[in-house]
């Protein structure tokens, strides 16, 4: 019976793993980050530069120049050849970080290899490892060696190497060092630190140019990541960023959180270690570098998935549950799939960012590290109080955000749009040129249309020449976003933005004294609930 569940369990993970790979493959996009590799390669292979490449889609390589030497190989085959081989790796790589992992979810040697077949299949459902399969990442690669070198199951003359050189492909796992600092496993970090320098050294060797490049210049170029305010990028700064904090404030800010932040894990992972926990503690200190990172996009997000595993693997009843709301954040977007009930600004921000959210509450709790410090084993509540105390704090912790007047900056979705949009339907659907913007040459100081989509809003029309300025919030008590006026067509003047939601949206324009002269709130709701989907 047990041998049938296990190759039901596989089963199960090489249908979603090739169901996976074929969709991936049916993309126009497939791959669309190992395009990146491949291209920006053999550009160097043809004496261009390494990070002077940019691919069709606009992505730039952003990797340090040793990782150039690690993906050297793959220019020597056809990239279509390329993409089937990295897609078999990666269900490969799923396939052993769910047995390394598997030996921290169960102490049964018997049901271990069930376990492992069924962590195998939930990482291959989770969001980061489609997002890794989907744009042909690294990370997952990343997340292996360094689960290997933290759990110490790498030969003990070779511990700390894996890191090291995990680190100067893709520089997150330096945290690791610190960890092996931190546990006693000195000459594990001393073998990191000499694995990573010697990695850069032999990529400046072999790459000067490019090493010098990255060094003094790139590696300091957040910009080329992409937008950190982005919905995608789910660490604790790009969450700040999409709060609005000011900008003066938020390095100081971001750093004495990361370090808090990178405090506790660190701490609670050395408990973990005496406890002969290491597993536990290598997915704690790898979700630490998830939240500490300036951006951890949803590929880079698989040390979250493994902690959810291991915390629906724990005993207790509030532990599990903590476990099961981190791995659904971490299966489906919450922001999406939730918005239809997220009638406050505030939910909304909340479900958005509940990776990000999760993550840093992981990492100050410590797998409940703050609980079972508190709690005396003799004295567990029974199930049915601990259910009612999980329960509780969901509640309170939804109305708290419920409540928040968040700043227009918690909507990461916003976009004006400029007169170089006005070409598109999508953006400009009210009136697409002269004639049409004519018909709206009323009295009326805004005429307006809206159009919802999966994820967003849009709001296009036209003003009277009476309004000067137009303005949206986007949330109550929040800063408001200018809406340029566009002079598209002779004699009339056209907008067009997006937001996230329209629930508490309102829309002011402006005469020339700078006084409001009109004022749209729940006409921006009505006309949202009478639109065409």
């Amino acid at each position: 019976m047990r041998d049938r569940r296990v190759a039901l369990a596989w089963a199960a993970f090489v249908v979603v793993a090739l169901v996976s790979c074929v969709l991936v493959l049916r993309r126009p996009d497939r791959l669309s980050d190992l395009h990146i590799y491949y291209g920006a390669l053999s550009d160097l292979r043809a004496g261009k530069p390494l990070y002077g490449y940019v691919a069709e889609n606009d992505g730039p390589f952003t990797y340090p120049p040793f990782a150039a030497l690690v993906l050297w190989p793959i220019t020597a085959v056809s990239e279509g050849v390329l993409q089937g081989i990295w897609l078999v790796a990666t269900c490969a790589a799923v396939v052993a970080i769910a047995g390394s992992v598997g030996v921290a979810l169960t102490t049964r040697q018997s049901r271990r290899p069930l376990v492992v077949a069924l962590a195998a299949t939930v990482l291959m459902l989770s969001a980061p490892v489609q997002s890794n399969l989907r744009f042909g990442q690294v990370s997952i690669f990343i997340v292996l060696m360094a689960l290997l070198d933290g759990l110490g199951v790498v030969p003990p003359r070779l511990r700390g190497t894996l890191v090291g050189v995990a680190a100067a492909i893709k520089l997150t796992p330096l945290l690791f060092v610190v960890y092996f600092l931190a546990v006693g496993r000195y000459r594990d970090a001393g073998r990191s630190a000499v694995a990573f320098v010697a990695c850069a050294g032999l990529a400046a060797i072999v790459l000067p140019r490019e090493s010098w490049s990255y060094w003094t210049e790139t590696v300091r170029q957040t910009s080329r990541i992409g937008n950190l305010s982005s919905l995608g990028n789910q660490s604790l700064h790009g969450m700040l960023l999409r709060v609005g904090v000011d900008e003066t404030a938020l390095p100081v800010l971001w750093a004495g959180m990361v370090a808090l932040i990178c405090v506790a894990a660190l701490l609670r992972a050395r408990q973990l270690t005496r406890q002969a926990r290491p597993g536990h503690a290598a997915v704690l200190v790898g979700c630490a570098t998830v939240a500490a990172s300036p951006v951890s996009w949803t590929h880079h997000q698989v040390w979250p998935v493994l902690a959810a595993m291991l915390l629906i693997g724990a005993s207790g009843v509030t532990q599990r549950a903590a476990g099961a709301a981190l791995l659904a954040a971490m299966v489906v977007s919450l922001g999406a799939v939730l918005s239809p009930v997220s009638s406050r600004p505030g939910v909304q921000f909340l479900f958005e960012n509940a990776r990000a959210v999760g993550v840093c509450l992981l990492c100050l709790v410590g797998f409940g590290g703050v609980a079972v410090a508190a709690q005396r084993t003799s004295r567990r509540p029974a199930a049915g109080r601990a259910w009612l105390r999980v329960g509780v704090t969901a509640t309170v912790a939804v109305a708290f955000f419920a409540v928040q007047p968040l700043p227009a900056g918690a909507d990461p979705t916003f976009k004006a749009y400029t007169l170089d949009d006005v070409v598109n339907p999508r953006y400009f659907f009210v009136c697409r040129g002269p004639a049409e913007c004519a018909e709206y040459a009323t009295d009326a100081p805004v005429t307006f249309g809206t159009r919802a989509e999966k994820t967003k809003v849009r709001v296009n029309g036209v003003v009277s020449p009476q309004v000067t300025r137009l303005e949206y919030y986007s949330a109550p008590g929040g800063a408001p976003r200018a809406i340029p006026l566009l002079a598209a067509y002779p004699g009339s003047r056209t907008f067009s933005f997006r937001s996230a939601t329209m629930a508490h949206g309102r829309l002011v324009a402006y005469a020339a004294d700078g006084q409001p002269i009109a004022s749209y709130d729940d006409e921006l709701a009505a006309a949202l609930r009478t639109t065409t989907r």
